[in-house]
């Protein structure tokens, strides 16, 4: 054998593990069987951290009640604490995509986990007849039970994130909406002039909307705190001792700052996936209103000479390498594509909870890469939308008054005195002779000019 190794074993053979790793045969065998996306575990930080957070939990309890030496069980509690702070995340290299229903993910830990602790207490990595991952670090759990529970916890881990951003972009569009809010332009409704309205409005709007998903978030993510933490296998909790599966759960609420609670039926819960097609649905929303925002940003910043041009995006970079001077709006371009991925992982995330079968479903783990992805990439999409696009939005205020002046949409502020069809034909007469409805009502003595800028509020 190779220095540069050491051998395991397990019921399929040996095989070979790099000396220095602290992973084992369970994970090696793994990184063999599984190269499918190039992205490891341990790039997921919020899912790492939950593994850690559940096997701590699982090892205290253990110890507790006697079912683990108490020395060892605190050396496991210790080796979670390291796998939590992010110091070993490249100790976990599975593919994030795999089979087994997170069988490998469950393994990778288990073995980080117990070398870890091995180290501290003096021993070699390896030495799994002092501390074995799967008679200590593994004892009374199954993957069944601890992969979802701590999919579940890593969400929520990762969505304290999105909330933060999603509360500064909010805010940083109240502040646009307050900084346009006498500057008046003219409301749209399929693409035509509708009704007059203020820029600040507008932004204000949108404002609005992304405060309210944060509420939707956070009611979907109220499901993700039922775990089936002690059910093992398939919900029966088989190998798992009666007291461990009544005292687990309190203990992991109070090592993962959740407030978790015990899922009613475990059998149901270990195959039911039906939170996190809710939480992947609020994702889905929220990435959707953010492009349906970016979107209008791009239509009502296009031009700048012929398109719209009511507002100034900062410009970020050159926008050709053909056409000199071009400047694209390519904040709002990459946040619209990130909603077109979370759109795209929703579907993924229903099929895979559609096709799990009988007690288990064994495609939870693309799910969570679905989910973890969506909620990094929107994010990191919050941040880059709100610092270099919204804080440096410009109205084009000038354009915006002549247009809303012009425009026979104001013929809509007159109806509360001149009613429907008096309002309608000032706006005919605007339209073919280019006079304003303004200038039309007031020459006409239809209105007092006093009257009409109290309607219009310009």
């Amino acid at each position: 054998m190779s220095t540069g190794v050491r051998k395991e074993q397990d019921s399929l053979g040996s095989l070979a593990v790099p000396k220095s790793a602290l992973w084992g045969i369970h994970t090696e065998r793994a990184i063999l069987n599984f190269p499918i996306s190039g992205i490891q575990l341990g790039t997921h930080r919020h899912l790492v951290r939950a593994l850690a957070v559940v096997k701590k939990a699982a090892a205290l309890t253990n110890a507790e009640l006697g079912l683990i030496p108490a020395d060892i069980g605190q050396a496991i509690a210790s080796a979670c604490d390291t796998v939590a702070s992010g110091e070993v995340d490249d100790a976990f290299p599975v593919d994030v995509i795999q089979g087994g229903a997170g069988t490998s993910t469950n393994m990778n830990a288990n073995e980080v986990i117990a070398n870890l602790a091995l180290q501290s207490l003096g021993h070699p990595r390896g030495s799994y007849g002092v501390i074995d991952p799967i008679g200590h670090v593994n004892k009374c759990q199954s993957t069944n039970d601890v992969y979802p529970t701590a999919v579940r916890l890593a969400l929520v881990f990762a969505l304290e994130d999105l909330l933060e951003r999603l509360a500064l972009l909010s805010a940083a569009f109240a502040e646009r909406g307050q900084a346009f809010a006498v500057i008046p332009k003219v409301g749209r409704t399929q693409l035509q002039d509708a009704v007059p309205m203020t820029l600040g409005q507008e932004f204000t709007a949108f404002a609005v909307t992304l405060e309210e998903d944060q509420r939707r978030l956070r009611e979907a993510a109220a499901l993700l705190t039922e775990c089936s933490l002690g059910a093992t296998a398939i919900g029966t909790g088989i190998t798992a001792d009666p007291l461990y599966v009544e005292r687990v759960i309190d203990k992991l609420s109070a090592v993962s700052g959740v407030q978790v609670t015990r899922a009613h039926d475990f059998v149901e819960a270990t195959w039911d996936t039906g939170a996190f097609m809710t939480f992947s649905g609020a994702l889905k929303r929220t990435a959707i209103k953010l492009s349906k925002i970016c979107s209008d940003l791009r239509l009502l910043s296009s031009g700048p000479q012929t398109g719209l041009a009511e507002i100034r995006l900062p410009p970020r970079q050159a926008g050709s390498s053909i056409m000199p001077g071009k400047v694209n709006p390519v904040v709002p371009e990459v946040v619209n594509q990130i909603a077109f991925f979370v759109a795209g992982a929703d579907v993924t995330v229903t099929m895979a909870a559609d096709n799990g079968q009988l007690q288990l479903n064994a495609f939870e783990p693309v799910i969570a890469h679905a989910l973890l992805q969506s909620l990094s990439w929107l994010t990191n999409g919050c941040d880059v939308l709100r610092e270099l696009c919204v804080t440096g939005i410009e109205a084009n205020e000038e354009l915006l008054r002549s247009r809303a002046r012009a425009s026979t949409a104001q013929a809509t502020a007159l109806l509360p005195v001149l009613g429907y069809a008096v309002a309608a034909e000032v706006a005919h007469r605007a339209l073919v002779s280019g006079q304003s409805v303004i200038d039309i009502a007031i020459s006409e003595g239809l209105l007092l000019p006093e009257q009409v800028e109290a309607l219009m509020n310009v």
